[in-house]
């Protein structure tokens, strides 16, 4: 079989199966619990298109080294997570300050990275290839040059986008990528089969407990948001909730000066907070140069969170029993450690009983879609 047909195949296949498109080629309904993906005017899906995308999310050609890819970070055995690494690791063994989050439902996130510092899918796609803790490259001319020296690219980009090999640009390329990552959807959970479609027996009594908690005492659901025909279970704003910029609180002063005087672009700033530990911890103020948002990251979606520790943004909490106490001691890890002086307003004591801590962790795993339930149980059985 000719590589271009095989492409056509798999991409069809992908598409599919999330839910982007049915095997005749019309769009079929959205996973239980999530809206229609958003797709840009200007990158409609096909299935040629996904396939390609699949193919560069693997190739580790683009790295210094030739064995990273963004797979590498994000890989599908795990839930598109590096598992169980704190931080990713880049080219060398080099690590840098942040986990890497699931790509798995991204596409409905307002912007991407833990900053949102890129505002698409696609433009998010750019960054790592050069960053030196990431894929390591100068610029984007070595992946260039290996895709227009590739026949079966070549023949790929002139199939998808009507382009030479002179012609394809990273403009292309992160298209393509982006048409895969959007195909990385997950709904239909116990907890959307009992709230969306009234399965009473989908959820346990605990998992039940842990769901009236997360809406009303736990005041979870204030940033992990549930709609009334679908729930994201994030709000896509940022929140400074205690973790990190405890660290560094009272460098805070001289980093924030430092940085704004420094004047970055945002190319500088995604090499900066991932080689410098004191310039992660300010967070979303690293992009927006807003003193509200000093120590702030973006809200993660719940879906799948049993399946992608550790968590936070430096990846300094291991289980979700100790998310939950964090956040229960009002954003600090050891209740009576001091609070720092920018957070967010939102987090304050709860208050909670062990056995409500229990509930909460217990629903918070009832959000885990069936792909994952191997996963899940795999993970349980490891602790």
């Amino acid at each position: 079989m000719r590589k271009t047909a095989f492409v056509v195949l798999l991409g069809a296949g992908l598409l599919a199966a999330a839910g982007v498109l049915s095997d005749a080629g019309q769009e079929p309904p959205t996973p239980l619990g999530l809206p229609p993906v958003p797709i840009p005017e200007d990158n409609p899906q096909t299935p040629e298109k996904i396939a390609l995308g699949e193919q560069l999310f693997h190739d580790m050609r683009f790295s210094t080294t030739g064995d990273v890819s963004c797979a590498t970070c994000h890989d599908a055995d795990k839930a598109f997570t590096d598992s169980p690494l704190k931080t990713s690791e880049g080219i060398e063994k080099k690590t840098g300050t942040r986990n890497a989050p699931t790509v798995v439902n991204a596409a409905y996130f307002g912007s991407q990275f833990w900053d949102g510092r890129s505002p698409s899918l696609e433009d998010q796609a750019l960054h790592p290839f050069t960053n030196p803790v990431e894929m390591g490259l100068p610029n984007h001319d070595p992946i260039l040059e290996v895709i227009r020296s590739d026949a079966d690219y070549v023949e790929a980009f002139d199939e998808v986008f009507g382009v030479t090999a002179v012609e394809i640009t990273m403009d292309e390329v992160t298209k393509a990528i982006a048409a895969f990552e959007r195909t990385q959807i997950a709904g239909d959970s116990p907890f959307d089969r009992y709230y969306f479609r009234g399965e009473n027996g989908a959820l346990t009594e605990q998992q039940k407990r842990g769901l009236e908690l997360f809406v009303n005492e736990g005041r979870c659901v204030s940033c992990h948001v549930i709609e009334q025909t679908q729930a994201l279970f994030t709000d896509n704003r940022f929140h400074n909730i205690g973790v990190g910029i405890n660290t560094i609180q009272e460098d805070v002063p001289e980093l924030a000066d430092e940085f704004l005087e420094a004047d970055m672009n945002l190319a500088e700033v995604d090499v900066k907070v991932l080689s410098d530990r004191r310039t992660s911890e300010l967070g979303r103020f690293a992009v927006s140069h807003g003193f509200d948002d000093l120590g702030s990251f973006k809200t993660p979606t719940l879906r799948n969170i049993a399946v992608t520790a550790p968590y936070m943004h430096d990846g300094s909490v291991d289980t979700l029993r100790e998310a939950v106490v964090h956040y229960n001691n009002g954003g600090v890890t050891n209740e009576g450690d001091p609070i720092n002086d920018f957070l967010s307003s939102g987090i304050r004591p709860l208050n909670l009983t062990d056995e409500q801590i229990e509930d909460l962790v217990a629903f918070m795993e009832a959000l885990t879609s069936p792909q994952f339930t191997d996963l899940a149980a795999k993970m349980a059985k490891a602790e």
